[in-house]
């Protein structure tokens, strides 16, 4: 087979992989935290599971990392608190809410972020096509939380944290991705390995420990049931699975290429989460739904250009990390 076409199918393997794990990703969690509903333990295994595979990965020479240092982790630690908090918001966003209402408010972050951005750090205005994007938005987000049924108070207060949190990450993270030297990896590694230590301090202020307590007492020392083990693996297994994919297909293919991959993965979502249960929005509220994700569309067309060859240790696809699409 000649090289150029194994490079094909090697791509085409990232950018599927890639499609199917942000597809499902928001749909295994909101399954994971259904059934088993401790959302700062049920990140926490996420957290242990990404970070120790990184590690055992590294030492089989399957990937490379940076070590592990002190000064480094200090540095890092603020990052990754707010990579914590958005995390920790969006697991309880989808323990009180569908996941339709999460993708609504997901795509409302450009909005926030382009404010940031502007007020903050000084950047230009946004051009006419990205406000007009960003008011569609807007509309759509809007029109769907005029028509939800299933509005609580509990679910849109996590909705609101999540936004807020969400958009400090992404602005946050231009900055400290530029002022420490780490590779892909490296980033994964400090993030979640991090995050897991301020996992524990969560439990306890959330009370949350008391539950899992309680829950072990009451059922024999056994937590989960087979149907929540194998929801909250899954979700483990797919939180690691797009790291690799997500960090992978940024470098093997073009940034607008990746952001409609992104954007088609909402679509995918929306679909496997309506044909799957019925824990979606109506269909009134699945239209504004599509029109939220139609302006992300016209968004991301506004904002990609096109990136210059890699030149540092530092990844060029992490410094656009808020104009692509995370799965936080």
């Amino acid at each position: 087979m000649p090289p150029s076409r194994k490079q094909n199918y090697a791509t085409s393997s990232l950018v599927i992989g890639y499609a199917l794990c942000s597809s499902l990703l928001s749909v295994i969690n909101k399954l994971a935290i259904t059934h088993f509903n401790y959302p700062a333990l049920l990140t926490a295994l996420q957290y242990l599971t990404s970070s120790l595979s990184v590690y055992l990965l590294g030492k089989l020479r399957l990937l490379r990392h940076d070590p592990f240092s002190l000064p480094t982790a200090k540095r890092f630690l603020p990052a990754a608190a707010v990579f914590y908090l958005a995390i920790f918001t969006n697991t309880n966003l989808l323990r009180h809410a569908n996941v339709d209402t999460f993708i609504v408010f997901r795509s409302l972050t450009p909005l926030l972020v382009a404010a940031a951005d502007t007020l903050l750090r000084s950047q230009p205005p946004p051009s006419g096509l990205t406000f007009l994007s960003l008011l569609v938005i807007l509309a759509g987000a809007v029109g769907y939380v005029a028509n939800d049924s299933a509005f609580t108070l509990t679910a849109y207060s996590w909705a609101v944290g999540y936004l807020v949190t969400i958009t400090t990450e992404m602005v946050y993270i231009k900055h400290m991705v530029s002022s420490l030297d780490l590779n892909t990896w490296g980033f994964v590694l400090y993030n979640n390995l991090l995050s897991l230590m301020i996992a524990p301090v969560f439990w306890f202020l959330t009370g949350e420990h008391t539950d899992v307590l309680t829950a072990v007492n009451s059922n024999g020392g056994n937590v989960f049931d087979p149907v929540a083990f194998f929801a909250v693996a899954l979700s483990c297994v797919f939180g690691f699975l797009i790291s690799f994919f997500g960090f992978a297909a940024r470098q093997a293919i073009s940034a607008t290429t990746f952001t409609v991959t992104g954007v088609v993965n909402k679509f995918l979502t929306v679909v496997i989460n309506v044909v799957i249960w019925d824990k979606h929005a109506t269909p009134v509220g699945l239209v504004c739904l599509l029109v939220t994700i139609c302006g992300g569309v016209g968004y991301q067309q506004s904002v990609t250009v096109v990136k210059k060859p890699h030149t540092g240790k530092v990844d060029d696809e992490l410094r656009e990390l808020s104009k692509g699409d995370t799965d936080a």
